[in-house]
């Protein structure tokens, strides 16, 4: 979620002239409307009883005035009829009338929710199923805009507008009708209302619409201001700047305050407004009504149902431009939506992969490039004894991470062919393949769980016994010592309740857990002291132990004992060997280690 989001949900009033802000339009609504009828074709009962409740609900709101009319010309003595029977008769198609709105409130909610549930499932479900590639590419805060506001929008058009939409068109039709057939000549003057009120409408909320654009841009620049000098602070009174930052933050709160009152002015302006050509409407109606009565050409219960009519008439015009709005935007969610799910699967297919403890892995030849025609990892060729220890180094974006990348098959190569004893990894189901690897990641991330099932994240089955020799084995024993659950202990969301050194101990006994034939170590130590790196490198060392091990490392002091150290060069091997050698050589791992450890810059 943008900043100016996070602004519009922290702050009172933001949205209270929403309805005038900028709709947005689906590409495609024809193909966007088509797919949501899908959904609705699935609740076929209750978007029945939902239709039925909207039109008997209609034709009673429609027909109840006439039943006034009727009474009123008893009383009156225009025509003959049992007035108590008349007004009784009234009375229930009211009260039915309530029944109808209330029944389709309900039911509108309830199918409102039974459709975003079922979208919301199968967004989910289709997210988890995404290749990693489509994550690495698209906003994550995009991705989740579509799951919750998005889908949320979906959730009050259903709900609300669809229904108001429908008993909206319904009602001026029918209202329209009835009009017609009792005083053609009436029914065309109410009709100057309903001019008057399309033009104040477009004026009025054209005005609100320009400013309120204008308020939310300025309410994001005050919220960027404040989120930048807290962030700031210090050089902010490091260098004095404090007069200069008030100065521009008032600057931009007086813009915003002249906007926002011309916003309420403006929309505040529209109810009285609104109100007033109502009264027009009911003067034209009694001024006009009395002249036809007078006339003999309707009576006075006429009257009192036209005056009924017309405010009937005006509200759903006045709601329509709104609702058709938010059928926009909830379009434009939709297919929002729709766009993910059409997104291509990763391919659950293949062979069932098995490799053996300590694996022998064999890259030959592997080409492959993020972008077509810009190839990142260039016919790289490399074979790991089984049971041995593989540091890759290089400076930053040479193409170590882009190696676990393609061992894991978060991307298929181009060409070329990786093999773990003797299996083609592009033959086997990325399932079983990712069973047989482990990772531990530069950014340790734990779930908001307890440590327990984080731990079980690697390997739902393995027993209190597997837990207990990860933990030992891992070095975080003392670790949960000091935790007042144990493994029972809940985690922040992210682990932000233990260091960054505690979470990487925690990862490395995931891995544990995972007992793989493979172990993939990405900068394990990067973000840790020196002292917490003794801690988990002493825990490397033990879950490295009879395990083919492929080592990602910046810091060159934690694989001085690799079997084999692997220098990268923009997609190539540049050299290969033992620690021992390579600074014999005096080449590009000689400089690295130079640069780190006599002080020159990296």
């Amino acid at each position: 979620m943008d900043k100016q989001k996070l602004m519009e949900r922290s702050i009172p009033g933001m949205n209270r002239n929403a309805r005038f802000a900028e709709t947005e339009h689906a590409e495609h609504a024809d193909a966007a409307l088509r797919r949501m009828a899908s959904y609705f074709a699935r609740e076929k009962l209750m978007a029945a009883a939902m239709t039925a409740a909207v039109i008997f609900g209609t034709l009673s709101g429609v027909w109840a005035p006439s039943l006034q009319s009727r009474a009123v010309d008893i009383i009156a003595g225009t025509v003959e009829g049992n007035l108590v029977h008349a007004v009784f008769f009234m009375l229930l198609v009211y009260l039915f009338y309530s029944a109808c709105q209330l029944f389709q409130g309900i039911i509108s909610a309830a199918l409102s929710q039974r459709i975003v549930k079922r979208m919301r499932e199968e967004l989910f479900s289709k997210i988890t199923e995404l290749p990693v590639s489509y994550l690495d590419t698209h906003s994550h805060g995009d991705v989740m805009s579509r799951m919750t506001n998005d889908i949320e929008n979906i959730s009050s058009t259903v709900s609300q507008s669809l229904p108001s939409l429908c008993s909206g068109v319904l009602t001026i039709a029918g209202t329209v009708a009835v009009m017609v057939c009792y005083c053609w000549q009436l029914a065309l003057l109410s009709c100057i209302t309903v001019l008057l009120t399309l033009l104040a409408t477009k004026l009025l909320s054209g005005q609100v619409r320009k400013f309120s654009r204008r308020r939310q841009l300025l309410l994001g620049q005050l919220g960027g201001s404040v989120e930048e000098m807290i962030a700031g602070y210090r050089t902010v009174t490091a260098y004095n700047h404090q007069d200069i930052t008030i100065r521009e933050f008032c600057q931009t709160s007086d813009s915003l305050t002249k906007a926002g009152i011309r916003t309420d002015v403006f929309s505040g302006v529209m109810g009285p407004v609104m109100n007033c050509i109502g009264n027009i409407g009911f003067v034209i109606i009694a001024v006009f009504g009395g002249y036809f009565s007078a006339k003999g050409l309707i009576s006075v219960g006429v009257i009192s149902a036209f005056i009924v009519y017309a405010k009937q008439f005006s509200r759903p015009i006045n709601e329509l431009a709104q609702i058709y709005g938010q059928l926009q935007t909830a379009l434009a969610g939709a297919e929002r939506v729709f766009a993910v799910l059409d997104e291509k699967r990763e391919d659950p297919s293949g062979l069932s992969f098995a490799a053996s403890r300590g694996a022998n892995v064999s890259f030959s030849h592997v080409t492959f490039s993020y972008s077509p025609g810009c190839p990142v990892i260039h016919d790289f060729s490399l074979t790991i004894p089984s049971g041995k220890k593989v540091a890759l180094v290089g400076a930053t974006g040479s193409g170590k991470t882009t190696i676990a990348n393609l061992l894991l098959r978060f991307y298929d190569i181009d060409s070329g062919e990786i093999l773990i004893d003797g299996q083609d990894i592009g033959q086997a189901s990325r399932k079983s393949l990712r069973r047989a690897i482990a990772i531990v990641p530069q950014e340790a991330f734990l779930f908001a769980d307890t440590i327990r099932n984080n731990l079980l994240y690697a390997n739902a089955f393995a027993d209190e016994n597997a837990l207990q020799g990860a933990v030992d084995r891992s070095c975080c024993r003392e670790l949960l010592g000091q935790l007042p659950d144990g493994l029972d202990t809940v985690l922040a969301p992210s682990g932000e309740n233990i260091s960054q050194g505690q979470r990487q101990l925690l990862t490395i006994a995931r891995a544990f857990v995972a007992d793989p034939k493979i172990l993939i170590l990405d900068e394990a130590t990067s973000n840790v002291d020196t002292r917490t790196e003794k801690a988990i490198q002493s825990a490397m060392h033990q879950v490295m132990e009879g395990r083919t091990s492929i080592i990602i490392a910046h810091r060159l002091s934690t694989i001085r004992d690799a079997d084999l150290i692997v220098v990268m060069d923009q997609g190539k091997i540049a050299e290969q060997g033992t620690h021992r050698n390579l600074l014999a050589l005096k080449g590009k791992y000689y400089e690295l280690y130079m640069a780190q450890f006599a002080g020159f810059a990296t």
